[in-house]
């Protein structure tokens, strides 16, 4: 049984940035109501109603991985580790994004899955094979007959955003040599509750996983967890590996520990997760109270990164530009647009912070190390940044 346990009221398609705040582009902009689930069969957290993905994953698709510093250096570390692991002859990712993984392989060694066309595009310009196509059983089998069974697949950040979980891991199963493993890494609900990250929740993330209830998915497809790692990056994430149920990997100890920290966490209790909406709402109300109160003391208060997270938090908070000014973006494709639901404007973050701001609201809290290196004269003459994790302050 599925049980409601959070509101997150009226929410835009988080990546569909606007051109412009003409009549006929706001006529267009598309809403939904972003309620989340708990699964008391699987303890598997997802949203109510997922999208259509065509209409999330199109040629216009905006998110740059390798624009980050710490998401590059992160996927070169992750490349090596399971080169150096698995010693794999054959490797696919599913959801390469612009490439950011894949450049850490031999271009004859490893091919791309990535339904987002301009994306794709980039990829198979890189010499990268890229199907341009959503990861189901149609395609696995397309990629099957040329060529053989693979000793590694790799995915980060896109097995959440995948309506059809069963089929995914059918796929996979599919997919996979006899002793050839699956790794892939979301966001971690356990984090989540820890953190009150109530924004890691937006129309992509459908499925926000813990081990208890990934393990008993992938049972269903004949697969077996044999490792498991939290994570820091996006603010925490699990990454779990996978094999055939009849695979040869010895199951580690992690695997024991982490399932039994969940338990004791409650994780597969809705009780948990009821508590957690509260928190959210205790949230909400000091955001806003502080963001007013900054106002009031005619204070300009701008965004840094104009994150899929943040347009959860700005339409559920319903955050416009009479709180926040303005949003600052590294993301080219992103400057010049406004912000999908509250339609703040999008400008560059070259160069920095402006003089005349001296409170900046964390839309990508997640990479708060890497902002702080880059905005050391911003902090130097009494800046604060404000959060949102674990609760409402001044940083």
């Amino acid at each position: 049984m599925k049980i409601k346990f959070l509101d997150l009221l009226k929410q835009p398609i988080t990546n569909s940035y606007l051109k412009s705040l003409s009549k006929k582009v706001l006529k267009k902009e598309f809403f939904y109501k972003l309620i989340v689930l708990f699964d008391t069969s699987n303890f598997l957290v997802t949203i109510s109603q997922p999208l259509d993905p065509k209409k999330q994953y199109t040629n216009k698709y905006a998110h740059r991985a390798s624009q980050s510093t710490t998401m590059k250096k992160s996927f070169k570390i992750i490349a090596r580790k399971l080169q150096l692991r698995f010693k794999p002859k054959t490797s696919m990712e599913i959801g390469s994004n612009d490439g950011v993984f894949l450049k850490n392989f031999k271009k004859n060694k490893i091919i791309a899955i990535e339904p987002c066309s301009n994306l794709a595009k980039i990829t198979n310009k890189q010499g990268y094979l890229t199907y341009p196509n959503f990861w189901n059983k149609k395609l696995a089998k397309k990629v099957l007959k040329k060529f053989n069974f693979f000793d590694l697949i790799y995915s980060a950040n896109t097995i959440s955003h995948i309506p059809n979980l069963k089929e995914t891991f059918d796929s996979i199963n599919m997919s996979l040599s006899e002793n050839g493993v699956f790794v892939f890494e979301d966001p971690y609900i356990g984090s989540v509750l820890k953190m009150n990250s109530y924004d890691q929740f937006y129309d992509e993330h459908v499925h926000l996983f813990s081990f208890i209830a990934i393990n008993n998915l992938v049972k269903e497809s004949d697969l077996k967890i044999f490792d498991v790692e939290l994570l820091p990056t996006h603010g925490g994430s699990i990454r779990f590996y996978v094999c055939k149920k009849t695979g040869n990997h010895l199951v580690s100890n992690n695997v024991k520990k982490l399932k039994n920290k969940e338990l004791r966490q409650s994780l597969h209790k809705i009780l948990t997760y009821r508590k957690f909406a509260k928190r959210v709402k205790k949230s909400k109300k000091e955001l806003i109270s502080l963001l007013i109160k900054l106002k009031k003391k005619k204070e300009t208060v701008i965004s840094y990164g104009a994150t899929y997270k943040s347009a959860t938090i700005f339409n559920y908070c319903n955050i416009g530009k009479d709180l926040i000014s303005y949003v600052i973006d590294s993301t080219k494709n992103k400057q010049g647009k406004f912000t999908p639901g509250m339609h703040l404007p999008i400008k560059s973050s070259d160069n920095g912070i402006p003089d005349e701001v001296r409170y900046v609201f964390l839309g990508a809290w997640n990479f708060i190390k890497e902002i702080k290196k880059k905005e050391i004269r911003f902090i130097k003459r009494g800046g604060k940044f404000i959060t949102h994790v674990p609760k409402v302050k001044l940083v």
